[in-house]
């Protein structure tokens, strides 16, 4: 299965999740499974424009490393946002969270998440220098991300549904999960930037990306 093939999968698993997710996410007060859906979501499109800058990495050399960078900045900046939706809710609590459809939505995504990761994995050559296979792995990351945060707010749901209190629980799992993916987030968005940089200074050929991008 071509890369693109690949993508395209992800891509229309990325979307059906969002319905139900944020459906789930409002529904049950749930700032876990809402978070997971708007992430979905950005995801959804990054995945678009890895597929776009696949059919155009021909004509637009830098169109991979572009994708990369728009994958992993759309990453970083919802986590900024699931970040400072955690504390207030910390800090505040509103509505109670109602654990069972929470258990229920989130567990689905894992299993989806966990069989796109399979998916995406096929195959792929973690030392391939290619920009192609950046803006690749930037889409796995995501996908890896994705299905940790969906069992995170399993758990949390189960635990939530099991003492029929615990609520914060919630978003501190929300406020665990969008810190470690910001944080990897930034690191990608860091390497593609280096990367786009020695393009534009001459340093690296068109098709090329230096090994230890990946380091």
């Amino acid at each position: 299965m071509s890369r693109s093939a690949r993508l395209l999968v992800a891509l229309l698993l990325n979307l059906l999740l969002v319905v139900g997710l944020t459906y789930v996410g409002v529904t049950a007060h749930s700032l876990g499974v809402l978070a997971a859906g708007i992430d979905y979501l950005a995801d959804a499109a990054a995945i678009g424009v890895a597929i776009l800058a696949i059919q155009l990495s021909g004509r637009f050399p830098k169109a991979n490393a572009f994708a990369a960078a728009a994958n992993a900045g759309w990453l970083f900046v919802l986590s900024m946002l699931v970040i400072a939706s955690g504390i207030d809710r910390l800090v505040a609590p509103t509505h109670a969270v109602r654990g069972l459809p929470v258990v229920v939505m989130s567990g689905i995504a894992a299993v989806v998440m966990i069989a796109a990761v399979v998916v995406l994995g096929v195959d792929f050559d973690r030392d391939d220098p290619s920009d192609e296979a950046l803006s690749h792995r930037a889409v796995l990351l995501d996908t890896i991300a994705d299905s940790a945060s969906a069992l995170g707010v399993a758990g949390a749901g189960t635990v939530i549904l099991a003492t029929g209190g615990w609520e914060w629980l919630d978003p501190a799992v929300a406020l665990a999960i969008a810190v470690v993916v910001g944080w990897h987030a930034f690191a990608l968005l860091r390497k593609a930037g280096s990367l786009l940089r020695a393009r534009a200074d001459g340093h690296i050929p068109p098709n090329v990306v230096v090994r230890n991008i990946e380091q």
